[in-house]
């Protein structure tokens, strides 16, 4: 298998016709194909790469970042001084029962935007008596008359007087799950899937699940950015690595290019990352120009009260409730507070220890973006979520750098067959946590 496997990665390295190995679908790649290659980099190469519209991502090892790009990426950065080499496919292989998926799905069995929403009107009209479903605001696109989408939500508990009510003072603690505001991380949707799924189908049977919806409010959007989506499944069974939203008002940005990164846009510490709009992390013109970000901190805002000053050094109190938890990938971490500055939060240790108890569930890395993924990150929606409200919010980013399921386009079984398996106990304990998360 071993020299297979390195005539594989030769293909994919070279922009020829790459066929699956192991009797799956055959999918053509030509030299403008996307792969990952490493590329050593220091943090100040790192940040001159980004602002210079590189696809910069996370690297499997210090010293290094993976960018995004054909063979023309590759020669601009050799151009440039830089030295790339490939590192693995971004595309993975597909099953050989791809052609015959149901309807609404795309590369192995990803669900759509529209599979996403159908879903959650019929977890809401099957379970009256747990779910409830909400329409928060409204995509870029929709806001433009240009077709898009509602940004939508589900709150699921066993349902009592107040309960799932958009209320600050309702009894129940929360917890917040939401995915794929990164458009092409597709395996975050699918996870919010069979959350959903788990609580509303398991209430019956299975006594956890019961006790979660007993005692806890748990909201979930599991598409935070749907025109994006959109834009990602018209690639079929090459879906387009469009991160960002459709908002295509600035620049002169072609392709996926376009679009304001949602997690720079929220109005927490907003401003220190691109102002390039073509750059994969442009953070659009103003704190929360964006009406998907709009959306997401209205809900937050409406449901959770407000259980921390406005220092950055004002810690949430031992008493603060709510747990939120953001879905990215990739990188097998758990990002705690700060993102915006690399000083840590005034709840550091509760972090951890919370940190602890999810990665006793997934074994994922805890940190601060400095100990995980090396780099600032400012107007992102968990410090939003924990420096205005005080909730213990985190990033999950899910899977490893490299293999089938690695990267942005993990294999679709991938998600049945470790995502899942993997992270389902990590929410269990977010949910079982938001009663007092800083007191575990």
């Amino acid at each position: 298998m071993a020299s297979r496997s390195l005539s594989r990665l030769a293909l994919a390295a070279s922009g020829v016709l790459l066929t699956s190995l192991l009797g799956g679908t055959a999918t053509a790649q030509t030299a403008d194909t996307p792969v990952f290659w490493r590329v050593p980099a220091t943090a100040a190469q790192t940040q001159a790469l980004t602002e210079a519209g590189f696809d910069v991502e996370e690297g499997d090892d210090a010293g290094s970042v993976n960018v995004v790009g054909g063979r023309a990426v590759a020669a601009k950065l050799r151009g440039l001084g830089y030295r790339p080499s490939f590192f693995d496919t971004v595309y993975k292989e597909l099953p050989a029962e791809t052609n015959r998926l149901a309807a609404d799905t795309y590369y192995g069995g990803y669900r759509t935007v529209t599979a996403h929403e159908n879903h959650l009107t019929q977890v809401a009209s099957a379970h009256p008596d747990l779910a409830t479903k909400y329409t928060i605001g409204q995509s870029w696109k929709k806001t433009k008359g240009q077709g898009g989408h509602d940004v939508q939500a589900i709150c699921l508990t066993k349902k009592q007087a107040g309960d799932c009510t958009l209320s600050t003072t309702s009894p129940k603690p929360k917890f917040f799950l939401m995915a794929q505001i990164h458009a092409r991380e597709l395996s975050t949707g699918e996870l919010a899937w069979r959350w959903i799924d788990y609580l509303a189908d398991g209430y019956a049977t299975d006594a956890t699940a019961k006790s979660i919806l007993d005692t806890t409010e748990v909201w979930v959007v599991p598409i935070a950015n749907p025109d994006g989506v959109d834009i990602v499944a018209s690639g079929g069974n090459s879906p387009k690595l469009q991160r960002k939203n459709a908002n295509n008002s600035r620049g002169s940005c072609t392709g996926t290019n376009i679009g304001v990164d949602l997690n720079r846009n929220s109005t927490f510490k907003w401003g220190g990352d691109s102002n390039s709009a073509c750059s994969e992390t442009y953070q659009g013109v103003s704190a929360g120009s964006e009406p998907e970000v709009q959306a997401l901190e209205k809900l937050a805002r409406a449901t959770f009260p407000d259980q921390r000053g406005t220092g950055d050094n004002d810690p949430a109190p031992s008493t603060a409730k709510g747990t939120m938890i953001t879905l990215h990938s990739y990188g097998n971490d758990i990002i705690i507070p700060w993102g915006f500055t690399q000083a840590t939060s005034p709840n550091d240790a509760q972090y951890r220890r919370l940190g602890a108890k999810y990665a006793a569930s997934n074994g994922y890395l805890v940190g601060t973006n400095e100990e995980t993924v090396g780099y600032d990150t400012t107007g992102t929606t968990d410090d939003f979520t924990y420096g205005e409200l005080g909730v213990a919010s985190v990033t999950f980013e899910v899977g490893g750098s490299s293999g089938t399921c690695g990267g942005f386009l993990p294999r679709y079984t991938c998600v049945d067959s470790t995502f899942w398996p993997k992270n389902k106990g990590a929410l269990i304990t977010a949910a079982k946590a938001a009663a007092a998360p800083y007191q575990q």
